[in-house]
């Protein structure tokens, strides 16, 4: 023991010290301050009083009038005392005592995690619990309230005879977790209680009882367990549904009663390249876990996947085995057709060292695709999404193996050159259902002779070829030639870069049919961000060929202050060959995309940014011979004072064969004010102008500080082809090291554009 003060006082017929004026003792870490202390060495007791502080190891400090306590601080009685932990936790209490160094037990006690007012010390805290006694016990890590009070700004609100939590530093231990809430128009109001088991330090159980009011129990378990090299979880929830006409009468909900799912997650890291991972469901109908809203289940499109990647400086490896899901409520709706992937693999190595002076990278890419149902719409002049040919039924498998070289040339003017030399080869097998077959011809004779173009261009003839194996190759040879020059002034800078590239292929083998399978080249938007991209496909089903130049001008700019530009505008052109753009395919990717004919549309984007935290985008493409708009973006982000908003706005134009029928025009808004310190409100909303619907709405009020948060949200929800309303209700109450009480819909996602 190391002990310091003004003056010492030595009693050797009593065996006493005492120290008086600024004392100070350390002992084993811990230290004590007091204007004067009493040390007995006959019991080995100190005896302190005056603004006495004791400041353990760990962090802890107690504050007190007087206080007496051994030598080793372990055992001891105060009065008038003050603790704050180290967790920024705070107790009071009329006087305590600990035993042991491990329980102290606070007599007619205060507990609250919020700090006191620096402006006004003595006013009650937002929260605080108070009690005839406080048992706080270090070995189990608990803090015990018996005849407790809880009380919110000063006022009483609950008297509960005893309840337990956990202390404030423990992160993991077995009990109650705070209940939530939460109500539904189907299910009703749910009561939700889990129960938290930490089994050890590295993996735990959940149990969480959920009660409907109009559905009755829904059981829940977690099962989590953590390795040193990663993780996995299994899930797994049951119901027996009391009340199923509550749902509508063609929702899968109300023909089923007895309803569950189990579901697993996990990633590990096999080493430091390596990384091994799943995430499957399986449950006894489609809609299940988006219903009742199973966490991390629950979504209404989600993949099943099993996959390993391996990553190092310059080779990229991925295989995974998948299983699409769509979580409808309308039975054989959009689930049945989904497929399954086994497996897709992806491969790339770029070569370490140059290769005549330029960069060679491989590429290798294979799926095997399985559906179990044919995902086909017959032609029906009243069906606007017809003809569509979503997948076959059957078994399809695709090899793809690419190989590119490019290098960079700068000559004295500052022109850049690069040449690129590309080829690829295809080996593409398929074992497709007798529907499938069917259903190639009907699609065939369906698209002869329609429109797939803004300018009245239509499909001639068109074959179906279906054969059980294909083989394609496609050799490119290309040049880029990029100009960048620099414009200066002495407050900003410029860089005009005009942009040319030529590339000349043979023709796609197999374009102007139907033959080959195309499942991961369903999706095509040309825009300013694929202007320059060597295959404007998606995926590798599709593939591209003929000779296209590509043109454009790229522009950046550097105000000042904080000032700054970007922009790109161009266009594409198809030279020679068959252009693949304009040949029908099983989804019609490429009708009415801007590419469809040899002039393509304009696209271009712009930017700005703004010192002031503004931003502006904007997107567009426009129509080769009359710039109509065919499709538009803009976008805004800024933050005025204590305002922050996003505004959004696109619109696109119909396309009948791609399955839009209709123009698309939304416009969606979001935007949080700062009212306080810590008060806070957003809003958000999105307008279909097409359907006059406004698909999604909210108003959220939070409120959050050290120790307390708050929140409530009230959210609008109109589905565009039923027109169904749904309003959610959701509020929260955190009260910290206590819990949270309350339902999850509380907060907004980020908010984007609601796609139809």
């Amino acid at each position: 023991m190391l002990l310091e003060a003004d003056n010492l006082i030595y009693d050797n017929d009593k065996q006493t010290v005492t120290a008086a004026g600024d004392v100070r003792i350390e002992y084993d870490g811990n230290r004590l301050v007091a204007r004067r202390i009493t040390y007995n060495q006959q019991t080995g007791r100190i005896v302190a009083s005056g603004n006495v502080e004791i400041i353990y190891r760990d962090g802890t400090r107690i504050f007190s009038d007087d206080i007496d306590v051994t030598d080793d601080f372990a055992d001891g009685f105060v009065n008038a005392l003050r603790v704050e932990t180290v967790d920024d936790t705070y107790f009071a209490a009329e006087s305590a005592e600990r035993r042991g160094g491990l329980l102290t037990i606070f007599n007619n006690g205060v507990y609250t995690a919020c700090a006191p007012c620096e402006a006004n010390p003595d006013r009650a805290p937002i929260w605080r619990v108070k009690s005839r006694k406080i048992i706080w016990n270090g070995q189990s890590r608990t803090v015990r309230f018996e005849s407790a009070q809880f009380e919110f700004f000063g006022m009483p609100l609950a008297r509960l005879p005893a309840f337990e939590i956990a202390d404030p530093s423990v992160t993991r231990k077995t009990g109650f977790l705070i209940p939530s809430i939460g109500y539904s128009r189907e299910l009703g109001a749910r009561l939700s209680q889990p129960y938290f088991i930490a089994l050890s330090p590295t993996y735990d159980l959940t149990l969480t009882a959920h009660t409907y009011t109009r559905q009755g129990f829904l059981g829940e378990a977690e099962w989590r367990q953590r390795f040193d090299n990663g993780f996995y979880s299994l899930k797994a929830a049951g119901i027996i549904q009391q009340n199923p006409d509550a749902f509508r009468a063609d929702y899968i909900d109300a023909e089923e009663k007895t309803r569950w799912m189990v579901g697993t997650k996990g990633s590990f890291k096999i080493n430091p390249r390596w990384v091994f991972g799943w995430d499957a469901l399986i449950q006894s109908d489609p809609s299940f876990s988006r219903t009742y809203g199973i966490e991390g289940y629950s979504q209404t499109r989600r993949v099943d996947t099993i996959n390993l990647t391996g990553l190092d400086d310059r080779n990229y490896f991925d295989v995974r085995f998948l299983k699409f899901r769509v979580q409808d409520r309308v039975r054989d709706e959009r689930d049945p057709f989904q497929p399954w992937v086994l497996p897709s693999l992806d491969y790339a190595y770029t070569l370490d060292n140059p290769v005549a002076g330029g960069e060679l990278a491989f590429d290798v890419n294979l799926a095997v695709v399985h559906r179990s149902d044919l995902d086909y719409r017959a032609y029906n002049v009243l069906d606007p999404l017809s003809p569509r040919f979503g997948g076959a039924e059957g078994t399809s498998g695709r090899l793809t193996v690419a190989a590119e070289w490019k290098r960079n040339f700068i000559t004295d003017g500052g022109v850049v050159l690069t040449p690129l030399l590309a080829a690829r080869g295809d080996m593409i097998g398929t074992d497709l259902s007798a529907a499938s077959l069917g259903a190639y011809s009907d699609m065939a004779t369906n698209l002869a002779g329609l429109d797939y173009s803004h300018d009245g261009s239509s499909y001639g003839a068109v074959a179906a070829d279906i054969r059980s194996s294909y083989y394609r190759g496609m050799a490119t040879a290309g040049m880029e030639v990029r100009w960048p020059v620099l414009f200066s002034t002495t407050s900003a800078s410029h860089i005009l870069e005009p942009i040319g590239q030529l590339l000349v292929r043979p023709d796609a083998a197999y374009g102007g049919s139907l033959s080959i399978p195309n499942e991961d080249a369903q999706s095509l938007v040309f825009d300013a961000t694929n202007l320059f991209e060597h295959d404007k496909f998606s995926g590798y089903d599709l593939i591209e060929g003929g000779t296209r130049a590509n043109l454009g001008l790229r522009y950046s700019g550097d105000f000042g202050g904080g000032w700054t530009a970007n922009a790109v505008f161009g266009q594409s052109y198809h030279i020679a060959g068959d252009n693949p753009f304009a040949q029908p395919n099983l989804v019609n990717a490429g009708a009415f995309s801007g590419l469809e004919t040899d002039v393509s549309d304009f696209v271009g984007m712009v930017s700005v940014q703004t010192p002031g935290s503004l931003t502006l985008s904007a997107g567009g493409r426009f129509d080769e011979k009359t710039l109509a708009v065919r499709r538009t973006d803009f976008g805004a982000q800024a933050t005025v004072g204590q305002v922050d908003l996003v505004a959004t706005y696109t619109f696109i134009e119909s396309q009948p064969l791609y399955g839009f029928d209709n123009d698309r025009r939304e416009i969606s808004l979001a935007s949080r004010v700062r009212l306080t310190e810590n008060w806070s409100v957003t809003g958000r909303g999105a307008y279909d102008f097409e359907s006059e619907t406004l698909v999604k709405s909210g108003i959220n009020f939070a409120y959050a500080d050290e120790c307390f948060t708050y929140a409530m949200a009230v959210t609008r929800t109109e589905t565009i082809d039923e027109g169904d309303v749904d309003f959610n209700f959701g509020f929260r109450i955190g009260f910290r090291t206590i819990g949270d009480f309350g339902s999850a819909e509380t907060s907004f996602p980020e908010f984007t554009t609601v796609n139809r």
